[in-house]
């Protein structure tokens, strides 16, 4: 299947956008780039992962962009707390990337439904 059919993979692109043009200005150099870049990953390894012949492969980039959405949670939240992020902003996000994590898991149990 194409990433670009996958509402989860449209949903992760429109929240890496928004983390990227919400750091835009930042100065912070280290901080900026490490949450663009999890942000980035989550959807770059749902595509990836959608490209891959063997579901054992794409269960793989799946389970990446799980772990790569956990981490981008936890920087939001440090960027909470440092006033990096406004806090109303990044709980909205928070919550999408729960969402996000469910459609992930269950993405992911497809696939393994079809292994079996």
């Amino acid at each position: 299947m194409r990433c670009e059919r996958l509402d989860v993979w449209k949903r992760a692109c429109r929240l890496s956008i928004e983390v990227y043009k919400n750091f835009i200005d930042s100065k912070d150099f280290g901080f900026k780039d490490q949450i663009t870049r999890s942000s980035l990953s989550v959807p770059s390894n749902i595509a990836e992962g959608m490209e891959k012949e063997s579901n054992k492969e794409k269960i793989r980039f799946i389970e990446i962009a799980k772990s790569s959405t956990a981490e981008l949670i936890t920087q939001i939240y440090i960027g909470i707390e440092i006033n990096y992020i406004e806090k109303s902003l990044g709980l909205k996000w928070t919550k999408e990337l729960d969402e996000i994590l469910k459609m992930l898991t269950g993405l992911k149990n497809n696939y393994i439904g079809e292994n079996k």
